[in-house]
């Protein structure tokens, strides 16, 4: 299961905004710049993510059902800074738990495991 959603409510009206200016720059996170479906506005959004052959994999800690992801569906792709660099990146697409868990060192295999996260996505980096 997924971290509960009132947690991710919380950590969306406060604990990002204290963790993305490391999150730009440390392995293992980046932040996703992205555009509100409906309000046209410009978000920031601290994710664990990892880069290997140009392919930017993503562990969905709190499921699919999140605005980040949406937006990024919606629009087809966006850009996420990693590293302290901005990427351009394609639209998200559904990879396996076992691709995901795959990509992972294995110390965040085991956090990932036994937080039960299941879903991951792959977007293309474009630059």
């Amino acid at each position: 299961m997924p971290i509960p959603r009132r947690i991710a409510s919380l950590n969306k009206r406060v604990t990002n905004k204290l963790t993305s200016p490391f999150a730009r720059r440390m392995g293992g996170f980046g932040v996703v710049h992205h555009l509100g479906r409906k309000s046209g506005r410009e978000y920031e959004t601290p994710i664990n993510c990892w880069v290997s052959d140009g392919v930017l994999t993503v562990a969905l800690t709190y499921g699919p059902a999140v605005d980040w992801l949406r937006n990024l569906e919606a629009a087809g792709g966006g850009r996420v800074v990693i590293r302290g660099r901005l990427v351009e990146i394609g639209p998200p697409l559904i990879i396996s738990t076992e691709e995901g868990l795959k990509r992972m060192s294995p110390a965040v295999r085991l956090a990932l495991r036994s937080l039960d996260v299941t879903e991951f996505r792959e977007f293309e980096v474009r630059s």
